[in-house]
């Protein structure tokens, strides 16, 4: 059974230094990042987490966590990942690329990079 985990350093820096890199490797650990000062590094999570705060999250005021956590839930189920458009999938939802790609992988392709 493997087991997924996150690491967190208090500076950047060490988490691409090559002694971190080595410490990770004799765990068995693989770190999972982008080149440095690579502008591509976490741009999908990023575009995603700032659309999320844009069309949601700061649109009104929240009376509690719980509510704002099954609000979220909400729109990545109900809204997001069915309905709306992404240029990156050419201008298709994630479950139409999903279902389009679980069809015919070969007649994919994503714009970008």
């Amino acid at each position: 059974m493997s087991s997924l985990f996150t690491i967190r350093t208090a500076e950047p820096r060490q988490y691409t230094s090559f002694e971190f890199g080595r410490t990770l490797r004799s765990c068995g650990v693989l770190a999972s990042m982008g080149s440095v000062a690579d502008c591509y590094d976490n741009a999908m999570a990023e575009s995603f987490f700032a659309t999320l705060k844009t069309e949601l999250v700061y649109t009104r005021s929240w009376p509690s966590r719980h509510e704002l956590e099954m609000e979220v839930f909400s729109y990545i189920e109900g809204f997001y990942n069915p309905r709306r458009r992404h240029s990156r999938l050419g201008n298709v939802s994630p479950d139409t690329y999903e279902k389009i790609h679980r069809e015919s992988p070969t007649d994919i392709e994503v714009s970008g990079r």
